[in-house]
């Protein structure tokens, strides 16, 4: 018995130690330059320098994500297909899609949450609201006033305002648009009033005065926003609302390879120039253990299904 316990220590050791002898496919379910493939192709090369082996960011769009998810699903759980999870087809494409490739607990072994960024709720400058407070004020007293962008229905930006919208007791009108650009020129002009935006789209636009900002999604304030409330503290405490980026795997990968992957992303996260790039992003680096990560996507998965079946969400 202490025999075949070594043997297997041994096994274990040696396939942990030799991982990868082969490049690495990082599936990338997003548009090449944006956020998530910026992340991705900020650590891809520092994990090629520490595995001698390349690491290959594979971008496959469309289905707002959850094609390339579906195909990630499908690979061989070797370790050597890795995949870019973001909260919008990891925790909440489940909610509002009938029928999806995938199930996220089933068919992925969580291996690190990357980070996570709140989302700026932003306004149009002649919007007379310029606090949550004043804003769910004028929702309730003009029904229909305020309108709402979006770059799908189901997307995250959708869900963040029909979470808030349920919150507060409003009515508003969602208008989805095809992707996010147009919504900044819409809001911009005042065709629509408000938007729940990205942190790194939202603050060269506050910055130049061209929109207001009025609070931030997360439960604690953003280092970008340092001045600017919370929705939480500007009255609606349970509201908490990021968007986060992780890395999972093919379900069934060896224990061993996992640790491996498990250690060396999260070492790669914490190098100074990785740390300083996402926090210039207004991201929180998160480096979290697969058992956590784990236990946060499946909070995340029933805390969407809900909101998106209070609010009737549904994509076919």
């Amino acid at each position: 018995m202490l025999t075949l316990l070594s043997l297997t220590a041994a096994s274990d050791a040696y396939a942990q130690d030799s991982f990868p002898q082969k490049p690495v496919r990082w599936i990338a379910p997003v548009l090449a330059g944006g956020a998530g493939d910026l992340i991705a192709r900020a650590m891809a090369p520092k994990l090629t320098e520490l595995w001698g082996q390349q690491v290959i960011i594979d971008n496959r769009v469309g289905g707002g994500g959850t094609l390339g998810m579906g195909l990630a699903a499908r690979m061989a759980p070797d370790g050597y297909t890795i995949v870019l999870g973001v909260s919008s087809f990891v925790v909440m494409a489940p909610g509002v899609y009938p029928k999806l490739a995938y199930d996220t607990q089933k068919d992925f072994a969580p291996i690190t949450q990357i980070l996570a960024a709140p989302l700026v709720l932003l306004a149009n400058n002649a919007f007379p609201a310029k606090t949550v407070p004043e804003l769910i004020a004028l929702a309730k007293a003009r029904p229909g006033l305020v309108s709402y962008g979006s770059p799908g229905n189901g997307s995250a930006a959708h869900l963040a305002s029909e979470l808030f919208r349920h919150l507060s007791g409003t009515q508003m009108l969602h208008v989805p648009y095809r992707g996010a650009p147009p919504i900044y020129t819409d809001l911009i002009a005042g065709q629509i009033t408000i938007y729940m935006g990205t942190l790194p789209a939202a603050l060269p636009l506050t910055k130049a005065g061209r929109l207001k900002a009025l609070a931030t999604t997360s439960t604690k304030r953003s280092r970008v926003y340092p001045n600017l409330p919370t929705v939480s503290e500007s009255g609606l405490a349970s509201y908490d609302v990021t968007t986060w980026y992780g890395v999972l795997t093919p379900v069934g990968v060896p224990p061993p390879i996992l640790n491996k992957l498990h250690t060396d992303l999260t070492r790669v996260i914490r190098l100074p120039d990785v740390e300083e790039r996402f926090a210039s992003e207004g991201g929180d680096i998160i480096g979290s253990k697969p058992e956590a990560f784990g236990a946060f996507i499946a909070s995340e998965l029933a805390k969407w299904a809900k909101v998106a079946k209070a609010a009737g969400v549904k994509v076919e």
